[in-house]
């Protein structure tokens, strides 16, 4: 009977197995095992667990690259080298990774432990990049199901370790155990050539600078001591094509390690040379600073502050943090040419916050509760230090990917920057509206020359025709109106026949105690002056006015002087304005007391449409 029970027990036991068909033999081996004849359970289950260490997410594959490198950096290493190397053709494309670096290699034990997962000898020292040991591997096996690594500390006696997730997958043993290191003399073929072949991506060879080229022998070239990190045909990676892993590697990596870039590193992807790119502006030897035509080139430092922030929201241990301000220089880089302000210096990209992690950047982009969503905040940049110590307050993850900042981290940076923001961000505002309302010299814009054209076409008059005395006196008055309507690059002249020719003249004005509008009448002239530090130009002029730009054209988000053609919406806008200028013109004419109350009611209209926008 007790026998019955027991083969009805086991039987259970293992059809509650629902394993999917790709699933690891031998892991399914141990399980059945470990139900059927009540074996040792292991604490991990190694064939499994390193097949769903595949999945460990990473946002790109540059990011699992960058494993690498960091460990490269912690070993000393003064040369990196990324290879992405593609064979095949379209639609069945093989790509081989590597990672090279002349730092201070492994020793044979060492070698054995850094492949094993949680294998590290820095674990939990947070004044390096890592900590954890789990970076290489599970970065390795996020791109590729072999991971072969090789490593030697004199010339000639190099160390490998292989870990195979298909191997180990057939593994029928509860404990997986690694292989002691194998010693080889030399490099594989299919390894050595990454070092001697060029890529098939830079297609120009002159971009490439080989390590080891010609009959160089690859022995010394790859020096004294160092480790290769291969991984080959990679089966999960974020681009198909080579050139694109290439470009984004490039990009990624050259702003991450601007730091150790602009020191001593140097780092190659494909054999092309790593400048470092720097979002705040401020290294002068960045790549930006090299680019020519450039009269400035570097941003200027608004304000530094180092403030304690505790490690553990409940704690009373605080470490410091670095908190730096720049202004980029707006005033000369606004006239660049479109491809130079969004390709060669990148200024658009959103990299408005950038934060390092011991001087290796762990998050670049937007964080819209400490700066703002206008366009101001392309024109200057927030960098923040932190140490390791502080992993937690930042919510860096083991990967190193992005942050979490705790809420109180978050206060304590608004409270150091936060009205240094608010002073930049109106700085910038009130330079955008100028440059944004300057016309073209000596030449009316559309609407001007529209609303004047089709005056004579309007159901009233504008007002009363001058009398000859009126008529002799107009051009000194004119003259006189002229030098205070006068534009960016207009002599006096220009400007006097300019307003001796335009019934109507729009204007601006920036002034946060103004309403949105001003309406005048000077000499049969209607002035309109649209006051660009309220908050409908911001909101409403501005967006219209860059909407009708793109529609006839290029536009930046520094706006560039308006000519004569004003496309759709703007030019809607504009008259739309001068017809209630000219209606306010004509119905206060000479009455004070109608003026009055039309001053009254604009006061009144602007106040309560400013709240309306901001409240």
């Amino acid at each position: 009977m007790a026998t019955t029970e027991q083969n009805t027990h086991d039987q259970t036991d293992v059809s509650i197995m629902n394993w999917g068909t790709d699933a690891p033999r031998g892991g399914k081996a141990v399980m059945g095992r470990i139900l059927k004849e009540n074996a040792t359970v292991p604490l991990f289950f190694g064939q499994t667990m390193i097949q769903s260490l595949r999945d460990v997410g990473y946002n790109h594959t540059t990011s699992a690259l960058c494993e690498h490198v960091d460990n490269a950096i912690q070993a000393g290493a003064t040369q990196i080298r990324v290879y992405l190397r593609q064979t095949g053709k379209k639609g069945n494309y093989q790509t081989d990774a590597a990672v090279y670096d002349n730092g201070c290699g492994m020793a044979p034990a060492v070698l054995r432990v850094a492949t094993s997962f949680g294998g590290s000898t820095t674990f939990g020292n947070r004044s390096g990049i890592g900590r954890f040991g789990m970076g290489m591997k599970t970065a390795a096996l996020s791109m590729s199901p072999v991971m072969d690594l090789y490593s030697w500390q004199e010339r000639g006696a190099i160390y490998n370790m292989t870990l195979d997730v298909d191997a180990i997958g057939k593994e029928r043993s509860n404990s997986v155990e690694l292989p002691e290191p194998t010693l080889l003399t030399e490099l594989p073929d299919e390894v050595a050539d990454l070092f001697k072949k060029p890529m098939i991506f830079p297609t120009d060879r002159n971009e490439q600078e080989l390590l080891a080229p010609g009959n160089d022998r690859l022995e010394e070239c790859l020096g004294p001591s160092g480790t290769i990190v291969y991984m080959p045909q990679c089966d999960r990676l974020t681009y198909a094509k080579a050139n694109t892993l290439v470009d984004h590697a490039v990009k990624e990596m050259a702003r991450v390690y601007r730091r150790a870039l602009g020191a001593r590193l140097v780092l190659f992807v494909n054999n092309r040379r790593v400048a470092p790119v720097d979002p705040t502006y401020s290294m002068p030897n960045a790549r930006h600073a090299r680019l020519e035509g450039l009269a400035v080139t570097q941003s200027r430092l608004i304000t530094s502050k180092q403030v304690a922030v505790r490690v553990a929201e409940k704690s009373e241990e605080t470490a410091p943090i670095t908190i730096k301000l720049y202004r980029l220089p707006i005033e000369e880089w606004s006239s660049l040419p479109r491809k130079t302000q969004r390709n060669d210096l990148k200024i658009f990209d959103d990299n408005t916050v950038s934060i390092l992690r011991n001087d290796r950047e762990v998050f670049a982009g937007t964080m819209t509760w400490l700066t703002t969503r206008h366009s101001v905040t392309h024109w200057y940049r927030v960098q923040i230090d932190f140490p390791g110590v502080l992993d937690e307050a930042f919510g860096v993850a083991a990967n190193k990917q992005g942050v979490r900042l705790k809420g109180y981290v978050e206060d304590a940076i608004k409270d150091a920057i936060g009205e240094e923001i608010t002073t930049i961000n109106d700085e910038i505002k009130r330079f955008q509206a100028q440059q944004a309302s300057r016309r073209e010299p000596a030449k009316p814009s559309a609407s001007e020359a529209k609303a004047a054209a089709v005056d004579p076409f309007q159901h009233h008059p504008l007002g009363v025709p001058p009398t000859p005395e009126e008529e002799a006196q107009l051009d000194q008055n004119l003259r006189g109106l002229a030098l205070t309507l006068k534009r960016d690059g207009e002599t006096d002249e220009q400007a006097f026949e300019r307003v001796k020719n335009s019934t109507y003249i729009i204007g601006f004005k920036h002034d946060e105690y103004w309403p949105f509008y001003d309406v005048k009448h000077r000499f049969g002239r209607v002035i309109l002056t649209i006051n660009t530090a309220h908050p409908f130009y911001e909101e409403l002029y501005d967006p219209v006015r860059k909407m009708s730009l793109q529609a006839g054209g290029d536009v930046d988000d520094v706006a560039a002087p308006r000519g004569d053609t004003q496309p759709g919406p703007i030019l809607a806008l504009d008259l739309l304005l001068l017809s209630l200028a000219r209606t306010q013109s004509r119905l206060a004419g000479n009455n004070q007391d109608g003026r009055g109350l039309l001053d009254v009611l604009r006061r009144e209209w602007s106040e309560t449409y400013r709240v309306q926008l901001t409240a």
